[in-house]
C-alpha cells in the first residue's frame, strides 16, 4: 500500500514539476529524481533486511544441527569406545582359555589325526585287497 502512495505522491510532483518547468525552473525535476533514488534505495534496504534476516536463520539452523551432530558423534564415540573396552575384555578371557588348554588340545588333536589316518589308510587296504583279489 505505501509503495502506491509513494508512486502517487511521486506522479504529483512530476505533475509540480512540468509546472516549474514551463515557467523555466529545473529545481522540481532534480527533486523528484532524488525522490526516486531514495525509494530506490529504500526498497533495496528492505530487501537486504529480509535477506539479512533469513541468513541469520538460516545460520541459526545450520548451528543447531551441527550442535545435534557433534552431540550425536560424542555419543557414538563414547559407545564406540565402551564397545572396544569390551570386547578387549572377551578376548582377554579368551587368550586366557586357550593358553592354559591350548598345549593339551594340540597335542590330543594330533594324537587322534594320527590314529584316525592310520585307521583310514588300513582300511583302505584291507577294501582293496578283497575287492581286486
Amino acid at each position: 500500500m505505501s509503495y502506491r502512495r509513494d508512486n502517487r505522491s511521486s506522479r504529483s510532483s512530476l505533475v509540480d514539476g512540468f509546472d516549474n518547468l514551463e515557467e523555466g525552473g529545473l529545481r522540481a525535476s532534480s527533486s523528484y529524481s532524488r525522490e526516486i533514488n531514495e525509494h530506490d534505495n529504500d526498497k533495496a534496504i528492505e530487501s537486504l533486511q529480509d535477506k539479512v534476516s533469513f541468513l541469520k536463520r538460516l545460520t541459526g539452523d545450520i548451528h543447531e544441527e551441527v550442535e545435534s551432530h557433534n552431540q550425536l558423534l560424542d555419543r557414538v564415540g563414547n559407545k564406540m569406545d565402551a564397545s572396544r573396552g569390551m570386547m578387549m575384555g572377551t578376548m582377554d578371557r579368551f587368550k586366557k582359555v586357550f593358553e592354559k588348554k591350548s598345549a593339551r588340545k594340540t597335542c590330543s588333536y594330533v594324537g587322534y589325526f594320527t590314529v584316525a589316518f592310520i585307521f583310514i589308510y588300513y582300511l583302505i587296504r584291507i577294501l582293496g585287497y578283497f575287492t581286486l583279489g
